[in-house]
């Protein structure tokens, strides 16, 4: 049977031990070589008595001819086990960083199920692994809302467009399509491409970091009474009762006015079409030990617990209370998630379950203790 030397990797680290493995065989056989004959002779020489010189020699050659030999299998022992080793070492060693690799090259494929085995060599490999593992998690869930996205943007698009077209097929066909309705219509459409298009452009730049802020400092209860006022003509034309409970004393946050406007003007929009008339949407203020709290509380819909964690997503809808049906661009919330994000605060949404309502919340720091960017 003919022996092979590993190939790759697991070759070269075998080498790598192959060869500190010779280098301590060699370093042991020189330093034997030189340094035990002379430790022999000056201990012979301190035998009592006299020693014929053919004695000497005979006893020297018997010393040097015994350590040679016992070195000698002792060294080619150990050589074979040390190599044995390093060859079962270097294999195991290998095969974690060649499944890494494999894996790798499955995800820069587009198989993002591809995952590694937790090995149990150590911390570190652990940690590579379960980053890995974790990125390639992240990476099919990118994937998977990139898809989504793409087919509710085609949803998104193709109402308003197939009215505009219906229109203008119309009018070449000579059929009047005067009126104000008409223009109604039309109006309605192509403003709701419109904000479609502001609002992917927004959420993506937020997204990015690359919105142009330009923060002040305010006071909360400023910014939420603004919002509130703005919204109230929305909210009485729909017969839903806006309440809003403002601390005066809540603090101040370093903030762009229009942005935060944007995230506010969202979220009181978003409880308005989830609240039927009769309903109650409350805007109340609080002071957070980082910061400053800011909740939108509607007695709506409500969202079941599987939907909370994905409510900020892009183009993300439940399937029973946010749904087509209420309007909006289903980007919104995804926008005032990523404004409120670049200011180094959070948003989250919380609910009881269908029918009990949903509070959404921004939480944003002190002003001072962050730096817009």
């Amino acid at each position: 049977m003919r022996f092979q030397l590993p190939r790759g990797l697991p070759g070269r680290l075998f080498a790598a031990h192959a060869l500190v493995v010779l280098v301590g065989a060699s370093t042991i056989g020189l330093i034997v070589a030189v340094v035990g004959p002379a430790i022999f002779r000056d201990h012979f020489r301190q035998i009592p008595g006299p020693v014929d010189a053919a004695t000497a020699h005979h006893v020297e050659e018997a010393y040097t001819f015994a350590s040679a030999l016992s070195l000698g299998v002792a060294l080619v022992a150990s050589l074979v086990a040390a190599l044995a080793v390093s060859a079962y070492v270097s294999r195991r060693l290998a095969h974690p960083v060649e499944q890494l690799a494999a894996a790798a090259t499955d995800v820069s494929r587009g198989h993002y199920g591809a995952r590694v085995n937790v090995t149990g060599l150590g911390a570190e490999f652990d940690t590579v692994a379960a980053a890995f593992n974790a990125m390639a998690e992240r990476l099919a869930d990118v994937e998977a809302t990139r898809r989504r996205l793409l087919a509710d943007l085609g949803h998104e698009l193709r109402t308003p467009v197939a009215t505009i077209e219906a229109y203008v097929d119309a009018a070449e066909d000579g059929v009047a399509v005067e009126g104000e309705d008409t223009w109604a219509v039309l109006r309605a459409q192509t403003g709701r491409l419109r904000r479609l298009t502001e609002d992917l452009v927004a959420v993506s730049r937020a997204e990015e970091h690359q919105l142009d802020l330009r923060p002040r400092r305010v006071p909360v209860a400023e910014l939420v009474s603004a919002a509130v006022a703005a919204a109230r003509p929305r909210y009485a034309a729909k017969g839903v009762t806006l309440r809003e409970v403002v601390e005066l004393d809540a603090g101040e946050v370093d903030a762009d006015i229009e942005r935060m406007a944007q995230v506010l003007g969202n979220l009181l929009d978003n409880a308005l079409r989830h609240t039927p008339p009769g309903g109650q949407v409350s805007v109340t203020t609080a002071r957070h030990r980082t910061g400053v709290r800011v909740s939108v509380v509607d007695t709506g819909d409500g969202i079941e617990a599987a939907h909370l964690p994905h409510v900020f997503e892009r183009f993300y809808r439940s399937d029973t209370a946010r749904d087509r049906d209420h309007g909006g661009t289903g980007i919104g919330l995804a926008v005032a998630r990523a404004i409120v994000r670049q200011h180094g605060g959070e948003a989250e949404a919380t609910s009881e379950g269908p029918g009990a309502g949903a509070e959404f919340t921004v939480t944003l720091p002190a002003a001072g203790t962050h730096l817009p960017g």
